[in-house]
């Protein structure tokens, strides 16, 4: 992978990560369109890494509060304070994805090298945002995220580990569906990212030391990790300032149209 290819590789998932058009479904389609060679998978998961650093930066102060009402939840026993709860719910959240992601492994993965079904999952991802956004009430604020929202939310999230499935379009689209706010969905979405999003990395930066497969991409990772948080902190903070009066009909229609090509050009091309 040359730098250039890296540097908008990860603008690419900067920018998709957030916005609610699947990030891992053009990190396939991207480079099939093009002709280049698929990134690694250490790659793919510094560029991950990239949008949990941006995270990071939009979020601190939320974050660090989230951390220390959680703990204190836990010393003391309860979850009365809406802090806490939306703290353990976030732990909640994430546990479908784990639990989803071991066992089927394999089979997301072997979706990677399948842009025609990719292209499919983007059209499902158009249908979760439509219905959602024709069809919520979009009421509650987030301190109301109580634990069944976040295991409903963590589901959703699960299911985004197939490429194509947007995260934060699935994550939202739940979101809106237990009748939160856009905005409010949209946070929620970014906060319940960060411990998946740590623990995939971590889990496949293990596994490419132990298998030696570090050599020689050091420029690339660090230009596609750059690109990537940059990219996602300046998305992070457009989406939230769009979904204050915006609605999401437009990304809707926008994986519908990439889904609809994709699936027309994989069958040109045979």
């Amino acid at each position: 992978m040359s730098l250039i290819q890296a540097l908008i590789l990860g603008i690419l998932q900067g920018a998709t990560e957030f916005l609610p058009i699947s990030s891992s479904g053009h990190l396939v389609l991207v480079p099939w369109l093009l002709g280049w060679k698929p990134g690694s998978l250490l790659f793919d998961t510094m560029v991950h890494w990239g949008t949990l650093a941006a995270i990071f930066l939009y979020f601190w102060r939320d974050l660090v509060h989230l951390i220390v009402a959680g703990l204190r939840g836990l010393a003391g026993r309860s979850l009365d304070n809406p802090d806490a709860r939306l703290a353990w719910g976030i732990v909640v959240g994430t546990v479908p994805a784990v639990v989803l992601g071991l066992l089927f492994k394999d089979q997301f993965e072997a979706l990677f090298a399948n842009p025609r079904a990719v292209s499919g999952f983007l059209l499902l991802t158009a249908l979760f945002l439509f219905v959602s956004e024709r069809w919520s009430k979009q009421e509650r604020p987030l301190r109301e995220v109580g634990l069944l929202d976040a295991l409903l939310i963590g589901t959703a999230q699960a299911f985004a580990i197939i490429p194509g499935i947007s995260r934060s379009g699935a994550t939202i689209a739940a979101g809106l569906g237990r009748g939160l706010r856009r905005e409010t969905a949209a946070r929620y979405s970014f906060l319940l990212a960060t411990p998946a999003l740590l623990g995939a990395g971590f889990l496949q930066l293990v596994d490419a030391i132990t298998g030696g497969r570090l050599n020689g991409q050091g420029t690339t990772l660090v230009a596609g990790f750059l690109a990537a948080a940059v990219a996602g902190y300046l998305c992070i903070h457009i989406l939230l300032s769009y979904l204050q009066r915006g609605r999401l009909y437009i990304f809707a229609i926008y994986c519908a149209l990439i889904g609809v090509s994709g699936l027309v050009l994989s069958f040109v091309r045979g």
